[in-house]
């Protein structure tokens, strides 16, 4: 390269220095303040004519790579509709002090992305395991610049100012967001006569956050408010004056800090919960194969090469050096099988959708062995939608969906590839 356009390439690259992340392009500043307001003229929303001079635009997503760390913008609301075979659902948005009276309570519609993560109760989760009303904390990235969706036509043509936000990376629950951030509640005193709880949210070393305005939230609770201790359930006198609790809410500043739909008053209940959640993850993973997405295909070999996104549990990936169980006796596999014989892990790659959803996994899926399995791989983006684990796999087929960037689900030898439910396939649809 000739000296000059290298000094020309460092001169630029010094000019941005706090704007430049570990990824592997250059890309130009984006904002990082994921709280910060998102009206017109304020560098929100993703047209750059919008923008307030100085204030760079939000990031905007690239096909193949995943988001930097810091990137995302924050988002609050209730979970109002649900389409969990396409990923997508709407927020009633939390009212804040940025938005004008006209456009409180508007919806956010969204969808998850590919390598996007959903939790509930501590632990990892589809979207159709969180209930209609959860009050959901969110970081979402602008739309597709080719995407000209236009607005919902309703409530006098009014839109929420996040209305650009159509791109989910990460959906928990409150329990799950307060865990997260080591948070918890101490209830400071309980009226079940007024079915009012006041409550102070403490940090990990027990000292107050400030709210807006104070230290102590007014939650509601409801004659159905579950209370969950230990094993099993309590009853609404459980709830006792110190205690330190963590809850999901719903109506969240609607008529104040929310009603309150679940409190749980101990570590057993918390942990009990998040296990039993998880396991419902797992179940849902295991039918449906391990998602990612290509980074390389080698046609002359036949190999593909897959990097799993990080939005299952990590145990599973264990499982894809796990031996499948024995053929059944008097089974025309039995017959051939030596149970010595040393186990070559092996799978299937199924064609997904950026919804993750497939088409008939059970007959068009291409299976072969694993030649490798690497870890820790793009160690800058582990935790940002990439696991980290990368195998290669060779096929005996190479299919016409199979080409770099491109979304895949894999199952390991080990697990059994059931026929799904018919609406979850793509097959038909086209």
């Amino acid at each position: 390269m000739p000296s000059r356009t290298i000094a020309l390439a460092l001169g630029f690259l010094a000019a941005f220095p706090s704007f430049l992340h570990s990824q592997e392009s250059a890309r130009a500043p984006f904002r990082v303040d994921a709280d910060g307001p998102v009206n017109p003229g304020s560098g929100g929303g993703g047209n750059k004519k919008d923008a307030k001079p100085g204030v760079p635009p939000w990031y905007q997503i690239e096909e193949g790579e995943f988001p930097p760390e810091g990137s995302a913008h924050a988002v609050s609301g209730e979970l109002i509709m649900v389409d969990h075979l396409e990923r997508k659902f709407h927020l009633r948005v939390d009212r804040n002090d940025s938005q004008d009276r006209a456009v409180w309570d508007l919806p956010l519609e969204s969808v998850m992305l590919p390598y996007g993560s959903v939790w509930y109760q501590g632990a990892l989760a589809d979207l159709r395991d969180i209930p209609l009303g959860t009050h959901l904390h969110g970081q979402f990235y602008i739309r597709a610049v080719d995407d000209t969706t236009p607005p919902p036509n309703r409530y006098f043509r009014r839109k929420t100012p996040e209305i650009d936000f159509r791109r989910c990376f990460r959906l928990e629950d409150d329990l799950t967001f307060r865990l997260r951030q080591k948070q918890q509640w101490k209830i400071d005193s309980v009226n079940l006569a007024d079915m009012k709880l006041v409550a102070t949210l403490h940090d990990a070393e027990g000292k107050p956050i400030p709210g807006p305005a104070t230290t102590e939230r007014i939650f509601d609770l409801l004659t159905s408010t579950r209370v969950f201790q230990g094993k099993g359930f309590a009853d609404l006198q459980a709830l006792q004056p110190g205690q330190s609790v963590l809850f999901n809410l719903t109506w969240v500043t609607l008529y104040g800090p929310g009603r309150i739909t679940e409190v749980y008053l101990d570590d057993a209940a918390r942990q009990l919960a998040a296990a039993q959640q998880l396991e419902r993850h797992r179940n849902l993973v295991r039918e449906r194969g391990l998602p990612g997405w290509i980074d390389a295909v080698e046609d002359e070999p036949q190999t593909v090469t897959i990097t799993f996104f990080d939005n299952v549990d990590p145990a599973l990936f264990a499982e894809l050096r796990k031996a499948p169980p024995p053929p059944a006796p008097g089974t025309a596999a039995a017959t051939t099988f030596d149970p010595n014989a040393p186990y070559e892990p092996r799978g299937g790659i199924a064609v997904a959708l950026p919804s993750l959803m497939t088409y008939d996994p059970v007959n068009d899926r291409k299976s072969g062995p694993i030649v490798e399995i690497k870890e820790n791989q793009h160690p800058q983006t582990i935790g940002r939608g990439n696991s980290g684990v990368q195998i290669t796999v060779k096929v005996d087929m190479m299919l016409e969906g199979y080409r770099p960037k491109r979304i895949v689900r894999f199952y390991p030898g080990a697990w059994k590839v059931l026929e799904l439910p018919r609406e979850e396939k793509y097959e038909g649809r086209e």
